[in-house]
C-alpha cells in the first residue's frame, strides 16, 4: 500500500506542478487563458487526491475529514472553473487571480494543516 500511496502522491504533485506552471507562465501575458495544462492538471489533482484518501482510509492512518472536505471543495471549484473556461479565447483577470489564489490556498491547507 505504501508504494501505491507514493505513486499517487507523485501524480498528485505533478498535477499541482502542471496547474502552477500553466498559471505562472501567463503572468506577463496581457491575455490570460485556461489551457489544457491547467484543466488536466486540476483534474489530475482531484482524481489522485480522492484516490489518496481512499488508500489512507483503507490503512491504519488517521484522516482529517474536515481538511479533506475543504480541500475537495476548493479542488472542485478549480476543476469546474478550469473546464468551464477551457475553450474561451480569454478569461477575465479576476478569474485568473482567483484560480491562482484557490490553488495556493489548497497547497497551503495541504502543507500547513
Amino acid at each position: 500500500m505504501k508504494i501505491l500511496e507514493a505513486v499517487l502522491l507523485v501524480f498528485h504533485l505533478l498535477g499541482l506542478a502542471a496547474v502552477a506552471f500553466g498559471l505562472l507562465r501567463q503572468l506577463n501575458r496581457p491575455t490570460k487563458v485556461v489551457d489544457a495544462v491547467i484543466a488536466h492538471g486540476a483534474t489530475t489533482q482531484l482524481v489522485t487526491g480522492l484516490l489518496l484518501v481512499g488508500v489512507l482510509e483503507s490503512g491504519d492512518e488517521a484522516v482529517n475529514h474536515v481538511k479533506i472536505g475543504i480541500k475537495l471543495l476548493v479542488a472542485l471549484v478549480v476543476v469546474g472553473l478550469a473546464h468551464a473556461n477551457r475553450r474561451k479565447p480569454s478569461i477575465p483577470t479576476g478569474l485568473f487571480w482567483g484560480l491562482v489564489g484557490l490553488e495556493l490556498v489548497n497547497a497551503v491547507i495541504a502543507l500547513a494543516w
